[in-house]
């Protein structure tokens, strides 16, 4: 009987818990962290290696999609014939590696492959050259400035209800996560990973393979700050309003303001800050 060599979500592991000097030893949860390979098959055959991610384990295709498309190597879901898990010789990095084929006629800007992306779980943008390098071309989705409305009452809840909705987190403390919401609050899906740039490649990648893009009358809050890559990926999937609980880079700003993107920051408890286009959120109250 063949063994189950996939890597779950989370890891047990002893620790030594030190409590007012007295020593107790304890099993604790862990996140689990491991590489992903991204590869692409080309017409022909031709395996062309794109991206290691540092990732929590689960939704690894829609992970890989979320990448391809976010980064615009890949024009959405129709130049996808499949993706699979490359299996290896060493059986613990079987599912550590996914080939993802492309339709044959479907070429791809090998000038893009030659970027060698390397992305550790805590940064996506670390290693590339420059601005120019990681700018994508980002789609003209036709977002509409006043539109959709989202009530300042609804953004004070975002953070909870996306907190409320992390069950790995809950048993490790230590995932980020990307939420995506109707204008009125409603959570549509959650994804977790310990990249907050997987996490929502995760769940770009999940609203492409459905066919769901792009998001034009949706909210989507981010566990932690927002940075300019996180910006530049949610404009890919034409996210109008990005929220962060946490606070947003200067160049995240310039970039939600260039692609028409209204960016909150600072989201917690009754406070945020409204760092672009605040008319979706506060309509005619812009001062």
């Amino acid at each position: 009987m063949s063994v189950d060599t996939r890597p779950g979500t989370t890891v047990r592991r002893t620790i030594w818990r030190v409590d007012r000097g007295a020593v107790a030893v304890r099993q604790d949860t862990l996140a689990t962290e491991e590489p992903l390979e991204i590869r692409l098959i080309l017409e022909g055959g031709e395996v062309v290696p794109v991206s290691v991610t540092m990732r929590t384990p689960g939704h690894d295709f829609e992970l890989a999609a979320g990448f391809l498309f976010t980064e615009g190597i890949v024009a959405g879901r129709e130049a996808i014939e499949r993706m699979e898990y490359c299996v290896g010789p060493v059986a613990e990095q079987q599912y550590n590696s996914i080939g993802v084929l492309l339709r044959p006629g479907v070429h791809v800007d090998r000038s893009r492959l030659e970027r060698h992306f390397y992305t550790t779980s805590s940064c996506g943008v670390c290693g590339k050259a420059s601005l120019d390098a990681v700018r994508t071309h980002v789609p003209h989705w036709g977002l509409t400035p006043d539109e959709p409305r989202v009530a300042p009452e609804t953004i004070v809840r975002l953070p909870d209800r996306l907190r409320a909705a992390q069950g790995v987190f809950d048993r490790t403390g230590g995932l980020h996560a990307s939420g995506l919401f109707m204008a009125d609050g409603t959570l549509v899906s959650i994804r977790e990973d310990v990249g907050r740039h997987n996490a929502l490649d995760k769940l770009i990648g999940e609203r492409l393979m459905a066919g769901a893009l792009p998001l034009p009358e949706s909210v989507v809050a981010l566990s932690r700050r927002a940075s300019f890559e996180l910006v530049q990926k949610a404009a890919m999937a034409g996210v109008p309003v990005l929220v962060a609980i946490g606070a947003p880079s200067s160049l995240a700003a310039d970039a939600a303001d260039e692609f028409g993107i209204t960016l909150v920051g600072f989201a917690r408890g009754e406070r945020f800050n409204v760092y672009t286009h605040p008319q979706r959120v506060l309509g005619g109250e812009v001062p």
